[in-house]
């Protein structure tokens, strides 16, 4: 059980320098870049940005960061997480990917989604009272668009296309598509009724209890006749050079990041024993590259995913530790995973 992807995520959170004031964000999307580069030199397979209309994060457009790691980088998959499809245009999305693929040689992928936030409806006048019928018909849409042939569509969300030809095309003839899920049995069938492989968003609690929707995907792609791709997940974390360090630095930013939201969300205050929780048996990779790697090697084992993503960094993590935790996961994470995996 070697054949593992590992990638890092980030959704440019603005980080803290060395003196702990807080990065502009053009300087942070150039701090992604220059994680990205560490990441492609040490080993790591894939990067994915997410997409984000807050004022926590800097990146609003990950196709356009992408294509600015896809010229300093060489082998890194260069990938969305997730591109917000249902207050996009699909099309549009299809063109954007397509040249990140071309620029790249071929290592572009976008993941879909319906976004765990809404910021993006109401700025491109979509209104949440059709939030599944947007995703529903986008995705219908985008699924025409990646065979690359003319397509013909109708819906009630965009005009219709009729015999329409989209460029530019990709030189394989395959944009790399996914489709991430974080918990909702009908947006897992709906992903496997397209043929698209899944990326889980695991982001609390015990890994294991996100088995039967691995199940799920697999028997709904069997019944629909589709291809059920191996499954990939992804989690949030932090990497130090001792578990002391790494949850001194997590703890502080993370809740704040955590209580910002929560309170939008109707979630009481974190509680440091409900941290420590999570990264004893939950969804927390925060630790030492010994650490993480165990628990890491746990999760790909428990549930028999394809695809490992840690999401490395939250809130105003400082800048000299967000490159270290890039280098550790690397350098030391990557290679511990694979000789516990390998062991199995």
């Amino acid at each position: 059980m070697t054949d593992i992807t590992f990638g890092l995520d980030t959704f440019g959170d603005v980080p803290e320098d060395d003196h702990g004031n807080l990065l502009s964000y053009g300087a942070t999307i150039r701090q992604v870049v220059d994680e990205a580069v560490i990441a492609d030199q040490t080993g790591v397979d894939a990067i994915a940005l997410g997409e984000h209309h807050r004022p926590e994060y800097a990146i609003s457009s990950p196709e356009t960061a992408l294509a600015g790691i896809a010229g300093k980088t060489e082998r890194l998959i260069l990938g969305s997480g997730v591109t917000v499809l249902s207050s996009d245009d699909p099309v549009r999305v299809f063109q954007r990917f397509a040249t990140l693929d071309g620029l790249s040689n071929g290592r572009a992928q976008v993941i879909l989604g319906r976004g765990s936030f809404t910021e993006s409806f109401p700025l491109f006048g979509y209104d949440l009272a059709d939030y599944d019928k947007l995703f529903e018909e986008k995705i219908e849409l985008f699924a025409e668009l990646v065979k690359e042939k003319p397509v013909t569509w109708s819906g009630t969300t965009r005009p219709p296309l009729v015999d329409a030809d989209v460029f530019p095309k990709t030189d394989s003839g395959h944009l790399s598509t996914w489709v991430g899920v974080g918990g909702s049995p009908q947006s897992v069938v709906r992903t496997a009724r397209y043929g698209f492989p899944l990326m889980l968003a695991i982001i609390g609690g015990a890994p294991e209890r996100f088995a039967p929707y691995i199940d799920l995907y697999n028997r709904a792609a069997d019944q629909l006749g589709t291809v059920a791709h191996p499954v990939g997940m992804h989690s949030p974390g932090f990497i130090a050079d001792t578990d002391e360090e790494a949850v001194e630095v997590f703890y502080p930013r993370f809740k704040v990041m955590r209580d910002k939201i929560g309170a939008l969300r109707g979630w009481p205050p974190l509680r440091r024993s409900e941290f420590e929780h999570e990264v004893r048996d939950g969804s927390l990779y925060v630790g030492s590259p010994e650490t993480v790697a165990r628990k890491m090697a746990r999760a790909i084992k428990a549930l028999g995913v394809g695809r490992f993503d840690l999401i490395y960094g939250s809130g105003s993590t400082p800048v000299s530790a967000r490159l270290r935790a890039v280098e550790l996961f690397g350098t030391k994470v990557l290679p511990m995973t694979k000789d516990m995996l390998a062991d199995a």
